[in-house]
Formats: C-alpha cells, structure tokens, sequence
C-alpha cells in the first residue's frame, strides 16, 4: 500500500447561534406562510418565465391555460411574478377564478403582478417551494428557465420517491420543451429513471387534454367537491 500523508481537514463557520436563529427563523416563516394560504383551497400550480412579456405567444397561451384550469374549480397559485405568472394569474381572474401568489424578496425586489387576491413574501426559495407544492393538485410547466426547470424537476423528484401523492404534472409547449423530453429520453435509455416514470408528466399542446387528466387524475381521483367558503377563527387572527 502507497504511503500517502495524512489529511489535514479544513475548518469553517461552526457558529451554533446563527444556526439555532436560521432554524427558528425558517420556521416562523413556515409557519407565516402555511397561515397565509390556509384558506386557498385546492390549487393548481403554474410554474414559467418572468421574462415573457404581455405580447409573447406564450403568455397567451399560458393566460388561456390558467382561464381553463380555473374553471374547473382550482386556486391558480404561481410565484407571484410577472411573465407567465402574471399571465397565470391574470387567467384566473379574466374567469373569476381566485389567483394566489408566493413571491420571493430578491436583492432586486420582484413586486407582486396585480392580478392577485392573495400573496405572501418568503425569504427562502426552498420554503418557496414548499407553499407551491403544499396546496396543489396538479403542476403546469410553461416555458422558463432555471427556477422553472428547478421547480418542475422538485415536483416529479416528490410525486417519484412517493413523499407527495401521484398529482398530474403537465409540459404545455412542445417544441420550447423538445430538447428537455430529449433528456429526459436519454436518461430512461441510461438506466438513471425507470421506464414506468415517463408516467409521471404529460406533453402537451392540447389544452382540452390538460383539462381532461386534471378531471380525472385531480378531481376525479381525490374526491375533490365544490364547497362554500371558510369561515376564519378569529380568535387564531386567521383572514381569507
């Protein structure tokens, strides 16, 4: 065996205050956030670009979606922002449909587009992540970028492992999305995800088949009913 020299470790921040306080805080605002929304009922979560202006063709597309969707009955939950988040929220609105936002504070503070009955700030991407998935029945992914790539992946990552049940994960834009089912192809041919898991999202560009499988695989399937409106606890200072 090679003489090889001991490895020296590296040492680095160990500070337990500031990680008790991260802790802490991470869960007040856990717990701002579930407070928050407790009233949104099901929703639907669309995740998309903050870049795509009004005249784009893909916020046309995704404002028809969000209309369509929320006709049936669903919260249209998005991250808040402009692009296709606005385009989702300004669909559900354009219906009478409720719109929900999850915003982020960004050293360049994305601002609440004004298509929202509801919205709640987080710190933390991850918490973000956590209230998008939390309330949901079904995921829509429009065309974007990282964060959207970030947060369609966490969704199939969750409904894959079994800790979030099988909701319906749909890919609107077939051509935009061509070189991402291309990979996703090249990894079920290496052996990195099962054959079974090409179950778990749907390609589309056929809005009444969206539709339909949030029909069955959403309502359907979870025994979701219409149902009048919930009455806050005052004394827990809750508010729709």
């Amino acid at each position: 065996m090679a003489n090889t020299p001991e490895i020296k470790f590296l040492d680095g921040p160990q500070s337990r205050w500031q990680e008790l306080k991260f802790t802490f805080g991470t869960m007040m605002e856990l717990i701002r956030g579930f407070r928050a929304l407790h009233f949104i009922g099901p929703c639907i979560t669309v995740f998309g670009s903050a870049r795509f202006k009004e005249d784009h063709p893909f916020y046309k597309q995704t404002r028809e979606a969000a209309g369509a969707f929320a006709k049936l009955g669903f919260t249209i939950l998005t991250g808040g922002g402009p692009g296709l988040m606005e385009a989702a929220n300004r669909g559900a609105k354009d219906v009478g449909g409720r719109s929900v936002g999850c915003n982020i504070r960004l050293p360049v503070e994305q601002q609440p587009n004004p298509y929202l009955d509801k919205w709640v700030y987080m710190k933390q991407f991850f918490l973000r992540k956590v209230l998008l998935v939390k309330y949901s029945f079904a995921f829509v992914v429009m065309p974007g970028g990282f964060g959207t790539m970030d947060e369609y992946f966490e969704a199939l990552t969750l409904i894959q492992t079994h800790k979030i049940k099988n909701f319906p994960v749909i890919i609107l834009g077939k051509e935009y999305h061509r070189d991402l089912i291309r990979y996703i192809e090249n990894m079920k041919a290496c052996a990195t995800i099962a054959e079974e898991d090409m179950n778990l999202f749907l390609v589309t560009d056929d809005l009444e088949e969206a539709v339909q499988l949030i029909r069955e695989k959403s309502i359907k399937e979870f025994g979701l009913k219409p149902v009048g409106k919930h009455k806050p606890f005052r004394w827990l200072f809750e508010k729709w």
